[in-house]
């Protein structure tokens, strides 16, 4: 086995980039060597999908004036989400059909936020799902 330059005790650790302010941990820490494979898949695919929410801003009242609305960050994460998922899908489970449907409506409130939409087939992530139009 090789040495990591980072050692994460559990997979929230993972993917919250970091251990616990004074050092210590939960409890209920698991190594991620436990984890199965689909349940890493679908927090990646959540923590994916949260992100890109927010940088379309789709947490505020008014997306288009949300101070976290950024397209250029939200093409970049809609692009790995849509790689992730047209790589996963077999093993993605009963939740295959919400999670493609969830990230159709990332596409399709990219589309809408965006002042000059892309082709169809050239927006974020249409290169790994197909186009959406």
């Amino acid at each position: 086995m090789s040495e990591t330059p980072e050692h994460h005790d559990s997979l929230d650790d993972l993917l919250a980039g970091g251990g616990h302010a004074d050092g210590e941990h939960d409890v209920d820490v698991f190594e991620l060597a436990d984890v199965p494979a689909q349940e890493v898949i679908l927090r990646s695919v959540m923590v994916l999908m949260s992100a890109a929410a927010e940088k379309l801003g789709l947490s505020s009242e008014d997306p288009a004036a949300s101070p976290h609305l950024d397209l250029d960050e939200a093409r970049r994460l809609i692009d790995a989400l849509s790689g992730l998922v047209a790589g996963s899908v077999e093993y993605l489970g009963p939740q295959a059909n919400n999670i493609r449907n969830g990230l159709q409506g990332l596409q399709y409130a990219f589309r809408e936020a965006s002042a000059v939409p892309d082709e169809p087939g050239k927006g974020p992530g249409e290169r790994f799902t197909g186009k959406l139009f």
